[in-house]
């Protein structure tokens, strides 16, 4: 039995999300708070399996409670944010935080669609219910620790790693990413430092998230990160977050210059799709490196299986041990596709190391 705990301020809210789960007998409401203060005292009281967060409540609002709650009594957090650009910045927060999901939903009551983020509720609570013991690694987030340590500790399979021929510096990286990221990928990019080429990230997020992801990745790590638009000019340092519910792809007008352009593929299931953007990338004439990291599904591994079949190039993988979720960086992994396995970290270190600025080459001449 699936034991959950409810939290919003709005009565009508409450019940909503009460009938969204009643009518399935492997989930029971075990309490509802009206405040982020009382949300806080049951989870400490009630030990729910999972948490649902409104974003803006009174008394302690829900990033509070989410960090109080991540500190003293661990519990998957599933937020519940309207699909506004502040309530999209706070969710970001939260899930730095330590909240492992989200379900944006529409801002006016009469506009909600209770069977649809019923089903999404639904599949999400189940998942995360089964996924509680994960919690020491959500918990070295929260607390700003590495997120190797707990991939330090665990056992490691053997792995079979692709070898790369030496290649020039990389021109172009492109990310997939997923559950996890907003806390996963300030590491990545605070290690990393400035790019000597474009960074493209296919994190999956709805409409009006992005923008304030991007806007929050600036502040927190001094970088170029830019929320994607149509026919945008890739340049050296920028990194560029496609653009929440659609894909982005790479055109290359003319050598050297690259090109993002926004293209919503009708076959992809999930956006923004990171298979979509690979293949993509693989038609670029400069070195590429694509990275998958923490997140469901396979998302990444079709498209970087493309890239490796017409470029031969590096692809970098999540230690599946450091992640949230870890089925994208494992399905790659699987697939025989990777050429390293690292932390968040690690994976910034590297790519500084192959991204590095790209020299011109040299010319001796001889003098008559």
């Amino acid at each position: 039995m699936i034991r959950l705990l409810i939290s919003d301020d709005s009565a009508f809210m409450r019940i909503a999300i009460r009938k969204m789960v009643e009518s399935h007998l492997d989930i029971e409401v075990v309490g509802e708070a009206k405040t982020g203060q009382m949300c806080v005292d049951m989870a400490r009281e009630l030990r729910p399996d999972v948490i649902t967060m409104d974003v803006e409540m009174p008394v302690m609002d829900g990033l509070e409670a989410t960090r109080q709650i991540m500190a003293a009594t661990p519990c998957p957090i599933i937020m519940l944010s309207s699909l506004t650009e502040r309530n999209s910045v706070t969710t970001i927060r939260a899930l730095e935080l330590g909240a492992v999901d989200f379900i944006a939903k529409k801002s006016s009551f009469v506009q909600l669609d209770i069977v649809q983020i019923g089903a999404d509720l639904v599949e999400k609570l189940r998942y995360w219910a089964k996924k509680k013991t994960r919690l020491s690694t959500l918990r070295s987030f929260t607390a700003s620790a590495s997120p190797l340590a707990a991939a330090k500790n665990a056992p490691t399979a053997p792995r079979q790693l692709r070898s790369v021929p030496t290649q020039q510096a990389a021109g172009l990286v492109v990310l997939g990413i997923s559950t996890g990221g907003p806390a996963t990928l300030p590491h990545v990019l605070k290690s990393m430092g400035r790019l000597g080429c474009p960074m493209v990230v296919a994190q999956h997020m709805p409409p009006m998230f992005t923008s304030g992801f991007a806007a929050h990745l600036r502040s927190e790590t001094g970088l170029d990160v830019v929320e994607s638009t149509e026919q945008m000019e890739l340049k050296p340092g920028m990194i560029v977050i496609a653009k929440g519910g659609t894909d982005v792809v790479v055109r290359e007008p003319f050598p050297g210059k690259l090109m993002l352009y926004q293209k919503t593929d009708a076959n992809a299931n999930i956006h923004p799709n990171a298979d979509v953007l690979f293949r993509s990338a693989a038609a670029a004439s400069c070195p590429v490196v694509a990275v998958v990291m923490t997140g469901m599904g396979s998302d990444g591994m079709l498209g970087a299986k493309d890239l490796v079949a017409r470029k031969n190039g590096h692809v970098l993988v999540q230690e599946p041990d450091s992640c949230i979720v870890d089925g994208m960086p494992t399905s790659t992994l699987n697939a025989g596709l990777a050429t390293a396995v690292l932390s968040p970290q690690e994976i910034g270190t590297r790519l500084s190391r192959l991204c590095a600025t790209r020299t011109l080459p040299t010319f001796k001449t001889s003098v008559l």
